[in-house]
């Protein structure tokens, strides 16, 4: 629903609220009204319901709502009781999932934290979350689906296919019980060294990512889940990881204006509903504080300047970028008064004690009346507005079996495995690629972290030979490199796998150069960032595949690698690149065999 909407039904609930409520709340769609009476009765129900709820709720209660907690496992792999006492005692209204094993499982969990929660004084319904920002694959594990990461999804310069990703993402999710997804990353990643966003990012271009940004948020909403544009006003020109400390950027106001913002305006006129916060400070903006902290930034920027109307989450606090800077409790309070109104408290390491901590804070800033009344109830009532909504009180219980057969079905995997092929990057080729499967001869895969699995992949599909020799760590060792050039001269052919998440460690890119004195047809593979290639330049053929993001083995990466041996054997690439390696590669470029 669009902001002009919300504003007037929102206005004409405060009205009809103290002398007809009870009709409102109780008056389903008018028959024969149109999807915007729908969308306008839907709202007014939602805001009287919330109006409701509010009056009857305790301090504790409304706080709690304003707390997204960390669960944890009992031995079975299930909610433990100190979770069951997060939702029970401290009324924790959301929780962040991470690292679930497969759909049945995810659905059961979820399950027994939204009946814990009915099982309250006033039984009002959770709100589940994951980050998701390339398919429930990124954390459920098993039997779902995975789509190239966001620079990936750039480089198909496709909104269709953008709308397709996070259509079956959100489908998945709500099968399995979840109603809020942190995604998409809206930040223009401007500066290529940036250790944390890269390819979570879909590209250096303003616009490109403004335009995939706002095509994700309404695909996302319109399965019934809400998309969260992040990070707010932008992590795209950092060259320091917020997990460990503080990013500062110094860009001027018309850079804010004319780079990072518009992707979060685009997203609003979307009708986001969520925004996350970014741990930066933004000294255009605010000198002081970062965004997550600055009442400048989410107060007067984007509620009184942009007009978000939404949810504002911060990231998690237990980043080093805010805990090792003000701590869980005085950050809590400081984000909650700068304009934030659901506290992302996972703790430096997700226990329940910095739960405790977290609302104890909030608890004692209400009573001491440095939060008012007024500015918590600003916030809960926005929640619990979203919460029905999105349909939670009348469906938060989920199917396990329904959830299994619509995760990672058979249509979603292959509309994901197109979308895959059309991201590859063909960047150089010079008359190395495409190779003949049925060529035989024997071929070299080597490199680092996945070069074991692209040689299986495409073992798979050719009568080649393979020697398959993947380096121990990211830093291949003098040893290893001489090794593996002993065997490229066994070799008719060879591919090397390289990966980076902010700039190439010389030992790779001497790997690379080792292997071209071998004089053998070479290709390199990018697993991360496409930028490697200006580390190497002189490799005769060079595909971008933008598989992996900062953090290899904490997250899973999506099945790239299975179309990156098709392209290696004759499928066409379909991808341009979204950012700028050099002058000889820029924006847009992007090579194919001319089938």
């Amino acid at each position: 629903m669009t902001s002009v909407y919300r504003r007037w039904t929102r206005f004409l609930a405060v009205i009809l609220a103290t002398g007809v409520t009870v009709f409102i709340a109780q008056t389903p769609t008018w028959a024969g009204a149109g999807p915007e009476d729908s969308a306008v009765n839907q709202t007014l129900h939602c805001e009287t319901r919330a109006e409701a709820l509010l009056q009857r709720m305790t301090p504790e209660e409304k706080i709690g709502q304003m707390v997204m907690a960390l669960p944890h496992d009992d031995p079975h792999g299930m909610p433990d009781e100190q979770t069951r006492k997060a939702i029970q005692q401290y009324h924790v209204g959301s929780f962040i999932l991470y690292h679930r094993n497969d759909p049945g499982s995810a659905t059961r969990y979820n399950n027994r934290l939204q009946r814990w929660a009915a099982d309250t004084r006033l039984g009002i319904p959770l709100l589940l979350s994951a980050d998701f920002e390339y398919g429930t694959l990124q954390h459920v594990r098993r039997g779902t689906t995975g789509f190239p990461r966001p620079m990936g999804i750039g480089a198909t310069r496709s909104l269709k296919e953008t709308a397709v990703a996070a259509r079956i993402t959100a489908r998945e999710a709500r099968a399995m019980g979840f109603h809020w997804n942190y995604a998409p990353l809206a930040d223009v990643n401007t500066r290529p060294e940036n250790p944390v966003i890269g390819v979570r990012s879909f590209g250096e271009k303003t616009r490109l990512v403004s335009d995939m940004t706002a095509a994700f948020v309404r695909a996302t909403q319109k399965e019934r889940v809400i998309a969260t544009p992040k990070h707010f006003p932008g992590h795209g020109d950092t060259d320091t990881d917020s997990h460990l400390d503080l990013p500062v950027v110094t860009y001027d106001r018309e850079t804010l204006e004319k780079v990072h913002l518009p992707p979060f305006r685009a997203a609003i006129d979307a009708g986001a509903d969520a925004v996350m916060t970014a741990h930066v400070v933004v000294r255009a903006i605010d000198p002081h504080l970062p965004a997550t902290l600055s009442p400048q930034v989410l107060t007067g920027l984007l509620r009184e300047e942009m007009g978000f109307e939404g949810i504002i989450v911060t990231d998690s606090m237990s980043m080093d970028a805010i805990d090792e800077h003000w701590g869980t409790a005085e950050a809590a309070v400081m984000s909650v008064k700068a304009g934030a109104d659901i506290v992302m408290s996972t703790g430096s390491d997700g226990t329940f004690a910095d739960l405790v901590e977290t609302v104890e804070g909030l608890r004692e800033a209400y009573r001491s009346g440095e939060l008012s009344e007024k500015r918590i109830d600003q916030s809960v009532r926005r929640i619990l507005r979203t919460k029905c909504e999105y349909g939670l009180f009348e469906d938060r219980i989920q199917s396990p079996k329904k959830a299994e057969h619509i995760s990672g079905h058979p249509s979603h995997l292959k509309q994901a495995s197109r979308i895959i092929r059309h991201s590859i990057t063909l960047v150089k080729n010079d008359d190395v690629l495409p190779w003949d499967p049925g060529d035989g001869g024997t071929i070299l895969v080597t490199g680092v972290h996945r070069a074991e699995e692209l040689g299986a992949e495409m073992d798979r599909i050719s009568s080649a030979q393979f020697i398959i020799r993947e380096t121990e760590t990211d830093r291949p060792t003098d040893g290893e490199i001489e090794e593996i050039v002993r065997m490229a001269k066994k070799a008719d052919r060879v591919i090397v796998t390289t990966y980076s998440k902010d700039r190439l460690p010389p030992e790779q890119k001497k790997l690379v150069a080792s292997l071209m004195k071998a004089d053998k047809p070479l290709v390199a593979v990018s697993l991360g960032l496409p930028y490697d290639l200006k580390e190497y330049p002189q490799v005769p053929a060079y595909l971008a595949t933008y598989a992996m993001d900062p953090w290899p083995g904490f997250t899973p990466d999506p099945p790239v690698l299975t179309e990156v041996a098709k392209v290696v054997f004759g499928a066409e690439p379909g991808g341009r690149l979204p950012v700028t390696i050099s002058e000889e590669y820029p924006y847009g470029h992007g090579i194919s065999y001319g089938h």
